[in-house]
């Protein structure tokens, strides 16, 4: 029977681009090779939690400018606590108890990285929070 940590391992997806290497340092490892394939294997959680968001906030995201709406990403990623936290629980959920344990030993720098990678996947992704797919 497989274990928890190899059905998460399973899931995940491959990233040809994020590079793994010996040079590298710890939290660029743990960003490179538990990071990013979560991110994207979550993202179209993401996405909806953050459609979401914005229906709960009145919909003021969808009247902004371009540049506006990046700062918004970023605002409510940064600043919205609770908003914040959910988030980083639904990475956080998907870690491996041994990548949990990695984790702990510098979370906080790990949090740093984990929620810059969310906004600029977010940002990237602005043309999917139209107002017309968001009904």
């Amino acid at each position: 029977m497989s274990t928890r940590s190899e059905k998460l391992l399973q899931q995940r997806p491959d990233i040809p681009t994020s590079k793994i290497n010996d040079q590298m340092g710890s939290e660029e490892y743990f960003q490179n090779a538990v990071l990013r394939p979560i991110l994207k294997l979550q993202n179209d959680l993401f996405i909806s939690v953050f459609k979401n968001y914005i229906k709960k906030h009145k919909n003021v995201f969808y009247d902004l400018s371009l540049e506006k709406k990046q700062r918004y990403i970023e605002h409510a990623i940064q600043k919205d606590i609770k908003f914040r936290n959910s988030l980083k629980g639904m990475i956080i959920g998907m870690f491996t108890v041994e990548e949990y344990e990695t984790y702990t030993m510098n979370s906080s720098a790990l949090n740093k990285r984990m929620m810059n990678l969310l906004i600029v996947r977010l940002k990237d992704q602005l043309l999917l929070f139209d107002r017309i797919d968001a009904a």
